[in-house]
């Protein structure tokens, strides 16, 4: 039996334990960290370090309704263009209606933290409908966005579950526990999808296809695993700090290649990887300069 979840019958919102009080400590970013490992961070008063851990999480729950809101859009497109009886069809609808309660689920989360997240500005927007239409004019593509905004996530938040149980605050182990359950069903679905649709693209397509994952996948794991700038203003954390943390940190550098191994693996078994997109992925810092084996097709 599968199990769809509810953003309100299944989680306890005014359960006393899922309080979200600012000073908490188990918001703080742990030692592991890369941020959290800093000097600069560990020098702050408690306070600072539990605020900006819990507006980090906010910030990132914030990007997850916001990428919600463009999925289900380029679902719902997608759908109605499909054959009548396509078990796709079917598919699309149960994941527009779990990642609504996604969304609803995340923004609830906001809402009692207190904190002020801006909405989407007018460029933020043309952007979110420039994605929504590959949904209709290169399907293909648009899953690839899925896998690249889904994969960093579901890395981070499997390595929190699996790390950290006792020092997550429940309200967040709980989320985490909905949301990477009811992502894996959503991922398998992108990737079935790319598999069949993929080999019958044009070599053109398929060429546009292998370099713009790397691009598309930099991006969305930068935006879903480093503070963003405007915490750092917000903050006054100083930019040696970020460098510190994000740009010149071979441990970051190494988390983020193993949030994209599982779609580089996918994009080699597709024929997407070859001599020229390789390079474009180690340019985009998430391969290794001396990466593991990949295809003959590569050579």
């Amino acid at each position: 039996m599968v199990k769809h979840f509810d953003a309100y019958a299944d989680i306890e919102w005014d359960n006393p334990e899922f309080r979200i009080d600012h000073d908490d400590p188990r918001w703080e970013l742990e030692p592991g960290d890369v941020l959290g490992a800093t000097e600069w961070y560990r020098s702050q008063p408690a306070g600072i370090r539990s605020r900006i851990g819990l507006r980090m999480l906010t910030t990132f729950m914030k990007i997850g309704v916001i990428f919600e809101y463009v999925l289900k859009r380029g679902l719902l497109d997608f759908a109605s263009r499909l054959p009548t009886g396509s078990p796709e069809f079917r598919y699309c609808y149960h994941e527009t209606i779990e990642e609504a309660q996604h969304a609803l689920m995340f923004q609830e989360f906001i809402n009692r933290t207190g904190f002020e997240i801006p909405a989407l500005n007018g460029l933020e927007r043309r952007g979110a409908d420039f994605v929504v239409k590959y949904a209709r004019k290169f399907p293909e593509l648009f899953f690839i966005f899925v896998l690249a905004g889904e994969d960093p996530i579901d890395y981070v938040q499997r390595q929190s579950l699996r790390e950290n149980r006792d020092g997550t605050h429940p309200l967040l182990r709980r989320i985490m526990q909905i949301h990477v359950t009811e992502e894996a069903r959503h991922m398998s679905f992108a990737r079935h999808a790319l598999r069949k649709r993929v080999p019958e693209l044009s070599s053109i397509r398929r060429g546009r296809l292998g370099l713009c994952v790397p691009i598309i996948l930099s991006v969305m794991g930068q935006t879903m695993m480093e503070a963003s700038p405007r915490i750092a203003r917000e903050y006054n954390i100083p930019r040696e700090v970020m460098d510190a943390a994000y740009r010149k940190n071979p441990i970051h550098r190494g988390r983020i290649y193993e949030a994209s191994t599982k779609l580089f693996g996918l994009c080699d078994e597709l024929g997407l990887v070859n001599r020229w997109s390789l390079g474009l992925w180690r340019r985009m810092r998430i391969l290794p300069e001396a990466g593991p084996c990949i295809t003959a097709a590569t050579q």
